[in-house]
């Protein structure tokens, strides 16, 4: 089998069209398609179905994928390995962690790391959805929850601590609940309205406080915990939401003190494969140090 057309078909897979993947692989749509095209002759079996909404992996063709798959993940890994032989850590590293970890706490302190670590090419994956390390779709992960598969090894970041805010400008015209029974009054922000398991505790504005146990009904939800913060800010409502992504110079005060909020631990986690490479022991040490200048 061609190598190099087996990896132009994997690119296709992954990509779902010709021309996505010419995009990924510096190759026109044409040459894309001709490559697809000869290897299906060579193997007597069409890979894909064509048709007007993009390309759709065929029985055949599935069993090509997996298999390809699978050989360019321990390729990767490989590849990951020769390069952390050499002395001075070097190469890719993929991390992933959610929108708002990523964007409000790792983006700032990312700087440093590369300043340090200048021939570490750093990718920043930030989604809600937690990617499968296994399958390489990123190296390293931060996670809000403790990892439950036994193939990662994991270290303890910090413990992230869930406040009350809403602006001044709210307080005034609403006025300020002195217990959580007063939140009946007032409007509340939650996350919504589909929502990841691990990011439940989010929405224990609704519950808190109600003897009754029928969660109070948001005047707003909003999938994005930075989405939350800035409706938060515009004055609309009362919102929980994690330390790390309120600072200084929100326009947000921190209301109701004396009610307890729920907390969570967030871990670094990274594939038991990676154990000995030097771009991500580095990267380990490097957040255990922030972590430990972060104060809570």
């Amino acid at each position: 089998m061609d190598w190099d057309k087996l990896r132009i078909f994997h690119s296709v897979a992954d990509a779902g069209s010709f021309t996505h993947a010419g995009e990924d692989l510096g190759l026109s749509q044409s040459a894309v398609s001709r490559q697809i095209s000869s290897l299906e002759q060579d193997l007597k079996v069409p890979l894909f179905h064509r048709h007007a909404r993009g390309l759709i992996l065929t029985e055949q063709g599935e069993l090509l994928y997996r298999t390809a798959h699978d050989v360019f993940t321990k390729l990767a890994a490989t590849q990951t390995r020769l390069t952390d032989s050499k002395e001075k850590p070097f190469g890719e590293l993929k991390i992933t962690t959610t929108v708002g970890l990523g964007a409000n706490w790792l983006t700032p302190r990312i700087t440093d790391f590369i300043d340090l670590y200048p021939d570490i090419k750093v990718y920043l994956i930030i989604e809600d959805r937690e990617l499968d390390l296994a399958m390489r779709e990123a190296d390293v992960a931060i996670r809000l929850r403790q990892p439950i598969q036994p193939d990662l090894i994991q270290r303890k970041l910090f413990t992230v601590h869930n406040h009350i805010f809403a602006t001044p400008e709210y307080l005034r015209k609403y006025g300020t609940p002195h217990t959580a029974e007063d939140l009946d009054k007032h409007r509340i922000l939650t996350f919504g309205p589909r929502m990841l398991t691990y990011l439940r505790d989010l929405n224990w504005l609704q519950t808190v406080g109600r003897k009754n146990g029928k969660p109070r009904e948001a005047v707003l939800q909003v999938n994005s915990v930075y989405g939350l913060k800035r409706a938060a800010q515009s004055g609309l409502g009362i919102v929980s939401l994690p330390d790390y992504i309120v600072g200084e110079g929100t326009g947000l005060v921190q209301i109701l003190h004396n009610v307890e909020a729920p907390s969570f631990d967030t871990y670094f986690v990274y594939p038991e494969e990676l154990r000995a490479s030097k771009r991500v022991t580095v990267f380990r040490d490097f957040l255990l140090a922030k972590a430990k200048e972060w104060s809570f």
